[in-house]
C-alpha cells in the first residue's frame, strides 16, 4: 500500500510541476487571453485542473464540505463552451494558484489517509490515477495553446537528437499477422472507461508503416499537387480542403526556396526526417490514398502495438509491461518535438514497428464507439457522450503525454478537422493472399528520409 501512495504522490505532483511549468512561463496577460477561441484561456485551465481535484477526490472519494461551488459551473467543461471562457468571471490567475495550492494540499492529507480499498473508485487507486491522468491531459492542452500563441518563446528543451545508424536500413513496413488478440483491457487498474472490456478481435493480415510518415515524405505529397487533386480527398474532406484553404500542415510555410515552420515561438526549417504534425484526419486520409494505401483501422493499430505472436498476449506497451522509459519512448514534454523516424529501437513492437507510443498521436481510420459490453464509468460525459462518426480515433499519444496517460489501449478522439494537436499519422496495406498462402509482396521504400 506504501509503495502505490508513493506513486499516486509521485504522479499528481510530477502533473503539477508540469502546470506549474506551463502556467509560470508567462506573464499574466498572456494568463487571461484566449490564444484562439479554439482553445480555453490558460487561467481556466489551471483553475479547472483545481476544481475537478476537489469534486472527485476532497467532495465524492473523502466525503468533503466543498470550498468554492459557487464556481463549479465556471469550470464545467459542458457548461460553457472554449470560444465563451473568456467572458466569464474566471478566477484571477493569484487565486487560481492558490485554489489549486490548497486543494493539493487536502488532496495528498486525503491520500495519506486512505485505505485506497472498500470501494471501485478507490480500489488501486483509481479515483487518484484519474486525476492525475485529467491533469496530465491538460497540461498537454496547455501546451498546445502555447504553440498557438503569438510572442517570443518562453518554453525550451534539449533536442532529442539523430535516429539511430539503423535508422536507414529499416523497412518501410512490417507485417503483422492475421488471427484474433485482445483489444482493450479488464485489467489494467487506471485504465478509463472507453478501453474497456477487453474483448476478442480478429484481424486479416496487414502491413503497417514501420515508423510514423515524416515531414519529408509528407512535402513529397504536396510537391505533387496532393491538395489540388481531389480523386485523393473524400467528399467531405475535398469540400473542408477548399473550405479551409488547406495546402500544408499547420503552421508550415514556404520561403527562401524551402519549407519553414513555427514551433513554440522560433521559425526553423523542417526536418525532413521526422515525423509530419499537425495534420488533420482528412489530410492523413488523402496523403493515404496518394501513396497507394489506407490508414490502418483501430484495431490493427492496437494489434500492431500490442499482439506477441510468440505468446499470443496483448502487452501493455510495444515492449511488455515495464513502464516508459527515456530509452523506450518521448514523453512527457522531455523534448517540444518528435524525434527522427527510427528513433527509440528499445521501444520496439514484437512487429517491429517503432514508435507507436510517444512522438505523435497517429490518426486511425475508425470511428470513435465503444468496445462490446462497454460501461460508462465513473461519468458518462468522459467517454459516451462523444461517441459516434463525428470522431475518430487516434492512438499512441505524444511527446507531450505524460506516460501516465498513455498506454497501447488508451484511447484519444477528435474531428477529423483538428489540426493544432500534436497529430501525425501512419498508414497500412492489407496484406495480399493468394491461393491461401500469404503472398510475398515487395515492401515500399522506407519512410525514413534518406533511405
Amino acid at each position: 500500500m506504501t509503495d502505490l501512495k508513493e506513486r499516486i504522490a509521485a504522479e499528481l505532483t510530477a502533473a503539477r510541476d508540469r502546470t506549474t511549468l506551463l502556467t509560470d512561463s508567462v506573464d499574466e496577460a498572456d494568463l487571461v487571453r484566449q490564444h484562439s477561441p479554439l482553445m480555453s484561456p490558460l487561467v481556466w485551465d489551471l483553475a479547472h485542473i483545481a476544481n475537478q481535484e476537489e469534486l472527485w477526490l476532497l467532495r465524492e472519494v473523502g466525503g468533503r464540505t466543498p470550498i468554492h461551488p459557487e464556481i463549479d459551473p465556471l469550470y464545467d467543461a459542458f457548461e460553457h463552451p472554449r470560444s465563451e471562457r473568456p467572458s466569464l468571471p474566471l478566477l484571477a490567475p493569484a487565486e487560481a494558484r492558490s485554489y489549486g495550492h490548497d486543494v493539493r494540499g487536502r488532496v495528498l492529507d486525503l491520500l495519506d489517509r486512505s485505505r485506497l480499498s472498500g470501494s471501485r473508485l478507490l480500489d488501486d487507486g483509481f479515483a487518484f490515477g484519474m486525476i492525475a491522468q485529467h491533469e496530465a491531459q491538460h497540461d498537454e492542452t496547455m501546451l498546445i495553446t502555447h504553440q498557438l500563441r503569438t510572442g517570443p518563446a518562453v518554453l525550451s528543451a534539449t533536442s532529442p537528437g539523430a535516429a539511430p545508424a539503423d535508422a536507414l536500413r529499416l523497412p518501410g513496413e512490417v507485417l503483422v499477422p492475421g488471427g484474433p488478440f485482445t483489444m482493450g483491457t479488464s485489467t489494467d487498474p487506471w485504465a478509463l472507461d472507453n478501453e474497456r472490456p477487453a474483448h476478442t478481435v480478429s484481424v486479416p493480415a496487414f502491413y503497417i508503416d514501420t515508423t510514423p510518415v515524416t515531414c519529408g515524405s509528407y512535402a513529397a505529397f504536396i510537391t505533387d499537387g496532393g491538395y489540388d487533386e481531389p480523386r485523393w480527398w473524400t467528399a467531405d474532406g475535398w469540400a473542408h480542403r477548399q473550405r479551409a484553404s488547406l495546402s500544408a500542415p499547420l503552421y508550415w510555410r514556404f520561403d527562401g526556396g524551402q519549407w519553414v515552420r513555427s514551433v513554440f515561438g522560433r521559425t526553423e526549417p523542417v526536418d525532413p526526417a521526422e515525423p509530419v504534425l499537425h495534420v488533420s484526419w482528412y489530410e492523413a486520409d488523402a496523403y493515404a490514398r496518394w501513396a497507394g494505401r489506407r490508414l490502418p483501422t483501430e484495431a490493427e493499430w492496437e494489434k500492431a502495438a500490442r499482439f506477441d505472436p510468440v505468446s499470443g498476449e496483448s502487452l501493455r506497451y510495444p515492449w511488455g509491461s515495464a513502464d516508459p522509459s527515456a530509452e523506450q519512448a518521448n514523453l512527457g514534454q522531455a523534448f517540444l518535438r518528435p524525434a527522427p523516424a527510427g528513433s527509440y529501437p528499445a521501444g520496439a513492437a514484437p512487429c517491429g514497428a517503432r514508435q507507436l507510443i510517444g512522438d505523435v498521436w497517429e490518426w486511425t481510420s475508425s470511428d470513435f464507439l465503444p468496445y462490446p459490453g462497454f460501461a460508462a464509468w465513473p461519468y458518462r460525459e468522459y467517454s459516451e457522450v462523444f461517441f459516434g462518426p463525428e470522431y475518430k480515433v487516434l492512438r499512441g499519444g505524444s511527446f507531450a503525454v505524460s506516460p501516465v496517460a498513455c498506454r497501447g489501449t488508451f484511447r484519444n478522439w477528435d474531428y477529423p478537422i483538428r489540426r493544432q494537436i500534436f497529430a501525425g499519422f501512419r498508414t497500412a496495406r492489407t496484406a495480399e493472399i493468394e491461393r491461401g498462402v500469404r503472398g510475398v509482396v515487395p515492401p515500399r521504400a522506407s519512410t525514413v528520409e534518406g533511405a
